[in-house]
Formats: structure tokens, sequence, C-alpha cells
């Protein structure tokens, strides 16, 4: 087999292992069936991969840097907090129609007893992550809650929030979408505090000061 077509086969499977947790879900998920879908023979599942666990963690891998890939530039133009939480709530939607909030629900069920699923799962989090720290770092600075908020856990709390809403929703879609106009309205707030004049911007930092070192 040649490296291009090497290269193409190990793309299909991996498009085949997304379609599938995508239509099937995890526990239906095998070489047989991503084959299938993939249109190759399942015996290249193991020439490629070694293992199904191991073509499902390439999977999630690959999936998540190709929807990270897609909103990057988006993300590197947003300047306020409220335009990253109204970033979040029409990817949601974009997402859910495609199907990929789908596919993390698997890959995070599955994560749950497969250590090796465990890891891929949190290193494709982690990119998603990685975007949402740079906005937090830059829209963050300009504000009073700039000198007192962490971005590196505020864009795990943001991505874990989203992650959360994007599962609850399969159980309670009115909630999740209460949780989603929650999100925007905390949004609305740091607006506020960033159209505070001077004094009163200053009189903010002062009580965060003092909440702070209480």
């Amino acid at each position: 087999m040649s490296p291009q077509a090497g290269a193409g086969t190990r793309e299909k499977l991996l498009d085949g292992a997304v379609r599938t947790l995508t239509e099937h879900g995890i526990a239906k998920t095998s070489a047989r069936t991503v084959a299938a879908a993939a249109g190759v023979n399942q015996a290249l599942v193991f020439y490629h991969f070694g293992s199904v666990d191991e073509l499902l963690s390439e999977a999630c891998r690959y999936a998540t840097e190709q929807r990270v890939g897609r909103y990057r530039e988006r993300l590197a133009a947003i300047s306020s907090l409220s335009e990253l939480l109204a970033f979040g709530r029409e990817m949601h939607e974009v997402e859910r129609e495609a199907g990929h909030v789908a596919v993390l629900g698997q890959l995070l069920a599955g994560a749950q007893t497969q250590p090796r699923l465990a890891a891929a799962t949190a290193a494709g989090l982690s990119l998603w992550v990685a975007e949402v720290e740079k906005v937090l770092v830059r829209v963050l600075a300009s504000t009073p809650l700039g000198e007192f908020a962490d971005p590196v856990g505020l864009a795990r709390a943001v991505a874990a929030s989203f992650v959360g809403i994007e599962l609850y929703e399969g159980v309670d879609q009115d909630g999740a979408l209460r949780a989603l106009d929650a999100l925007e309205q905390l949004g609305a707030v740091v607006a506020a505090l960033d159209d505070l004049g001077p004094v009163a911007q200053r009189a903010v930092r002062h009580r965060l000061r003092r909440a702070t070192r209480g």
C-alpha cells in the first residue's frame, strides 16, 4: 500500500468512526461497523490503528482538530465576554445539528470506563479550552475583572458549562436553553461593568480587592 493510499484509508476510517459514533453510539461501534461506514475491509482497522479503542482515540483528536480549526478565526475576532458567550450559543446550535454534540456525549460515556479514550477526550477538550483561554486573556485585560479573574480556570469553567449544557439538552431542552440565557445575562453584566466610567471602575476594583483579600 502506497503512503498516499494508506493516508487516505486512515482518513476514511477516522471519518467512519465519527459517523458510526453519531449514528449508532459507542456501544455499537466496532471494527465491523466502522469499516462498513468507511467502505473498507475491517482488517484495515487493526492494520492502521491496532485496536478499535486506539481508532476511537485518534478519531476524537481528529474530529476536534477539524472543529477547532473551523472556528479559530472567529474566536480570534471576539472582543468581549458577551461576544464569546453569544458565539458559544451559536456554535452549540451548529454543532448539535451536525451531530457533533452526540459524538461528544458518546466519547464522554466511553471515557468513564476506558482510560485511553478518557485521555484522548481530555486532549480534544483541551484544544477548545486553549482557544477560549486566549479569548479570555484578551477580553478581560481591560475590564475591572482582569486583575482578579483566572483565565486558565475560567476557560475550563466555560468549556465545562457548554459540555454540560450539550449533554443536559438531551433530557431537558427547555432547561438547557434557560442555562444558555443565564450565561448570556452574565455576559451582559460584565459588559455593563466595562462601560462604567474611570471613577466607578476604580471603585469596583477597590471592592474586589477587599473581597479577594477577605
